[in-house]
């Protein structure tokens, strides 16, 4: 847990409006404002060995790791700088085992913001990686980058094996309004992984709830009757404004302010008025 929150403690270097758009030979645009900032100049032609000893530099940061924040911005500064002549080293740290994770995680947001969308292909590949750590950066970058043509890439980590990365897989497909995967969100509901046992009981993981509630976001038609039907059920409680909230989006319609038992009256006698004599 404590390796979760420091990784997403580095987030806050790395907002998507900050690189979501960028080429390799761009940084961002200064903040004054008032200010036009000036016509960006191309990054300069340098040798291959001053190249070389701009990679080996990065290389040996990345693997000492970065102590505080303090530290990590005066890096993160030296990468804006250097533009494309950073992606090797980015690459390498992204490719290569034997760098710390959250160096690895540091690096591909730096890859994303260094290159833009052209480095969307890379780094979608590391959707398939082995470590969860880089499956999660990837899927948070290709959202900043905007990815809606990786939508095959979100279906198959819909499915991945750690809970964290299937929250992201589906946060990018809420986010990117990739209404032609609601039937794979749907289909989460009936994974056995985002449940578990509790007290000899089969609960539901949070992820359910996020699931109903995407369901709603992406207005698919087909959950509404089975949604009618489980809000009438008890045993959905614990998602009952979630399944509420969902059809109201789906159907168009807003049920009673009050109780529960009223909202349920509404969707009972709405149900029955979409049935066909």
């Amino acid at each position: 847990m404590k390796l979760v929150l420091s990784f997403f403690m580095v987030l806050s270097v790395f907002s998507p409006v900050s690189f979501a758009n960028l080429t390799p030979a761009k940084a961002p645009a200064p903040e004054a404002k008032g200010k036009v900032a000036p016509e960006e100049k191309a990054a300069p032609v340098i040798s291959r060995k001053e190249s070389d000893e701009i990679t080996k530099r990065l290389l040996l940061k990345f693997q000492a790791g970065f102590k505080d924040k303090k530290e990590l911005d005066a890096f993160n500064k030296e990468i804006r700088g250097l533009s494309g002549r950073a992606v090797p080293a980015l690459i390498e740290v992204m490719k290569n085992g034997k760098y710390p994770d959250k160096s690895r995680w540091i690096a591909t947001f730096m890859l994303g913001r260094a290159m833009g969308k052209k480095a969307a292909p890379f780094i979608g590949k590391f959707t398939a990686h082995p470590s969860w750590v880089m499956r999660l950066a990837s899927l948070k970058v290709l959202l900043a980058l905007r990815q809606h043509e990786m939508a095959h890439l979100y279906a198959q980590t819909l499915k991945d094996d750690s809970l964290i990365v299937r929250t992201q897989a589906l946060a990018n497909i809420r986010d990117l309004k990739l209404n032609q995967l609601a039937p794979n969100v749907w289909a989460m509901l009936y994974d056995k992984r985002n449940y578990y046992e509790a007290k000899k009981a089969t609960k539901r993981a949070n992820i359910i709830k996020e699931v109903i509630t995407a369901i709603g976001d992406l207005r698919f038609e087909k959950a509404r009757d089975p949604l009618l039907t489980m809000i009438q059920k008890d045993k959905y409680t614990d998602v009952f404004d979630e399944i509420n909230a969902s059809l109201e989006k789906i159907t168009g319609k807003e049920a009673p302010k009050g109780t529960r038992m009223i909202k349920k009256q509404y969707w009972s006698h709405y149900l029955v008025s979409t049935k066909t004599i």
